[in-house]
């Protein structure tokens, strides 16, 4: 018996709560216009009638909707509200499996005895959340994560929807395809050009036809479509294994020159360092990541010599991957850093090799540089470098990054 919570319009009805006088008006979290971050990140329910949707620009969500209001994120929030909620659900069982900030899957099969049937529990999920948080959720209620996923989207808002063995032919089939999890709108356009436009239909596709079409991926969503998704819920607290750190910004400027090009980088890798330094980790491999004023991108990536977490061997791969692979004459519009292939930053081994002595002895200082900066604030140190252009250096990425949802592919 597995649930699937989700939050309504989380982001949006958090800012609503802090805001009383929002209530009943169309809302959207928004980035920042004046930083280039001018979209949306979320919207309330009154929003949506307009035809805002998330990922919009901001001009086009006020073209549709004029009285809308735009409200800046404070994630700090969402974090706290998330664990309250965990902590809800926590006390129906000890499987519970988060999916991003404001959704979590619950194995509740153990707990049916002490607090009822499936649907009993989510009625009582709802409740509480909405009396204890004072926001409102939808839940799915289903024989494995997929359904009571789909469920979960089904009715919103504050809603419960089963989806059983015996029901969900008629519940899931006629579906547009598209609901179903992991079929976005490239893989929707090559099933639809086969005339595969419901769940069902995805369903009843032989299965060489999806192999061919899709590979794996056909096949796993060939699973998905028939209910065969056994993939457990993880134990609450059980995280599955970080492979990779990294952080990326759009520049509140086009970056044309060498400078804004290093100042940005510098300050990414700081920050993917510095995440390093905090979970005891050491990359082997940087990536870097480049969109173009015209919004074309690429990603290049680059092997180290040996494992490191200071910022500055990042930087120097990241931007050697920069000179060797940028396009000349092109404007930046946004740049990433990521370090991949991690490992734990144990049993170092200390060496007479001048490189690695270097490597060390850096590490050393930006430790000290950590502490520097938990006590004192990010601004409180900074290169020389990052002086030379106020606007590019004001950003503080580790404090301003994004949480994303963890992939459901990665779980065990």
């Amino acid at each position: 018996m597995i649930l699937h919570c989700d939050m309504n319009n989380f982001y949006a009805s958090v800012e609503c709560l802090y805001n009383p006088k929002l209530r009943g008006k169309p809302v959207a979290v928004a980035g920042d216009v004046e930083q280039r971050h001018g979209i949306v990140l979320a919207k309330n329910y009154e929003a949506k009638r307009y035809g805002v949707s998330t990922g919009q620009p901001l001009w086009k969500a006020r073209q549709l909707c004029p009285e809308i209001v735009f409200v800046p994120p404070h994630f700090d929030r969402y974090l706290h509200f998330s664990a309250l909620a965990r902590e809800i659900y926590e006390e129906y069982t000890c499987q519970v499996e988060s999916f991003g900030l404001d959704e979590c899957w619950l194995d509740v099969t153990g707990s049916q005895k002490l607090f009822g049937s499936g649907q009993a529990i989510a009625d009582e999920l709802r409740r509480r959340i909405q009396y204890e948080l004072g926001i409102t959720a939808s839940v799915g209620v289903s024989f494995n994560k997929v359904f009571a996923k789909l469920g979960s989207d089904l009715k919103k808002p504050d809603a419960t929807t089963v989806i059983t063995r015996e029901n969900y032919r008629d519940v899931v089939w006629p579906l547009p395809v598209s609901d179903l999890l992991y079929v976005g709108p490239a893989t929707t356009q090559k099933l639809h050009r086969y005339a595969i436009h419901t769940i069902g239909d995805l369903a009843n596709s032989h299965t060489d036809f999806l192999n061919g079409l899709l590979g794996k991926i056909g096949l796993m969503l060939l699973g998905f479509a028939n209910g065969w998704d056994h993939s457990p819920v993880t134990d609450a607290g059980v995280y599955p294994a970080v492979k990779s750190i990294g952080n990326c910004t759009t520049a509140p400027k086009d970056l044309v020159t060498e400078d804004a090009i290093k100042i940005t980088l510098f300050l990414l890798c700081e920050s993917v360092a510095e995440r390093l330094r905090e979970q005891n980790f050491q990359c082997n491999t940087v990536q870097i990541s480049i969109r173009y004023a015209d919004l074309w991108s690429c990603d290049r990536q680059k092997k180290l010599d040996f494992p490191v977490y200071n910022s500055e061997s990042i930087y120097q791969a990241a931007y050697t991957l920069y000179q060797r692979h940028h396009l000349p004459d092109k404007a930046i519009r946004s740049l990433g850093v990521r370090a991949c292939n991690l490992s734990l930053a144990e049993h170092i081994q200390i060496s007479f090799l001048p490189e690695i002595a270097r490597a060390q002895k850096q590490e050393n200082l930006e430790h000290a540089i950590d502490d520097i900066r938990r006590r004192f604030g990010h601004f409180s140190i900074q290169r020389g470098l990052a002086l030379t252009d106020r606007e590019l250096s004001a950003l503080d990425p580790k404090a301003e990054h994004i949480i994303h949802p963890i992939g459901f592919l990665h779980r065990g």
